[in-house]
């Protein structure tokens, strides 16, 4: 990867744990993702009149790509509903570049080599390490069902990143594809809300419409960042290196939740960021 692909994606990283900090500090989850869901959509409908419209090739990822988004967004959820940000947060993001360097092999031809699979074998452990403890630990009831969903959201988000990979690169528009991306991924949750809440989903959002815009925009900047990136190399490091991520939001949930982190998870937790060290040696 080249200095500014680096650079980009380490951008995306920092942005991305912001807006998922953002969003775990509203309370009432459906209306956090309201918001974000809103920005997304205003973001991409201000994009559409200065991009290209992406290539029909490009359109059965995105729509599919909706359907993956929507997936991670209902996980994202749940799982924030239930654990902590310092524990869901680094599940959730280290799952996707062990699945990811499957999948990009599988569909995208990408062969992993020694390094990447030392990786993923370091990165799992690491993985295993963050979602067992906790579960028991400093007296907590156990949490099954958080980590569960925490788990299956890294799933999600393996999915669509391979998925946007091979959309974004038959697109001919990183930017097109993102703004159609951001107005199809962000259009369910706010119609959802309006549905099931009706006038009580303004009155629900009002208290919380800044910091949850902000984090739509935050999180449409991340993805887009990345996106652009994956036109410019692989799918597997790249993923990689955006989950660099885990370290700020490990430090989010002890600096700004009060969340303990502890001994143990901080030695697993880094035993997870070494392992995607090693998949990204490859890049």
């Amino acid at each position: 990867m080249s200095p500014l692909v680096v650079l980009a994606v380490l951008t995306a990283a920092v942005t991305h744990a912001t807006w998922n900090a953002i969003a775990h500090g509203i309370r009432d989850q459906l209306t956090a993702f309201t918001l974000v869901g809103t920005g997304h959509v205003a973001c991409g409908l201000l994009m559409l009149p200065f991009v290209a419209m992406p290539d029909p090739a490009s359109w059965g990822c995105l729509a599919l790509s909706g359907v993956l988004h929507m997936l991670y967004t209902a996980l994202l959820m749940r799982s924030f509903s239930l654990g902590d940000f310092g524990q869901m947060y680094p599940i959730a993001r280290g799952t996707a570049p062990v699945v990811v360097t499957v999948l990009a092999a599988v569909f995208a031809g990408e062969l992993p080599d020694g390094w990447q699979l030392a990786g993923v074998a370091v990165a799992s452990a690491g993985l295993a390490g963050v979602a067992l403890w906790g579960i028991k630990g400093a007296g907590t009831a156990p949490r099954w069902a958080a980590v569960g969903a925490a788990a299956g959201t890294g799933l999600a988000i393996a999915g669509y990143t391979v998925v946007d990979g091979v959309g974004v690169r038959a697109s001919g528009s990183s930017m097109g594809f993102t703004a159609w991306l951001m107005i199809m991924e962000g259009l369910p949750v706010p119609l959802y809300a309006l549905a099931v809440r009706r006038r009580t989903a303004l009155e629900a959002a009002r208290p919380y419409a800044v910091r949850g815009l902000l984090g739509g925009l935050l999180s449409m900047l991340a993805y887009a960042l990345v996106l652009w990136a994956q036109t410019r190399a692989e799918l597997a490091p790249i993923a990689a290196l955006r989950e660099s991520s885990i370290i700020v939001g490990a430090a989010i949930g002890t600096v700004l939740f009060k969340e303990r982190f502890g001994a143990p998870r901080v030695a697993a937790a880094a035993l997870l960021v070494a392992g995607i060290g090693l998949m990204l040696h490859a890049g």
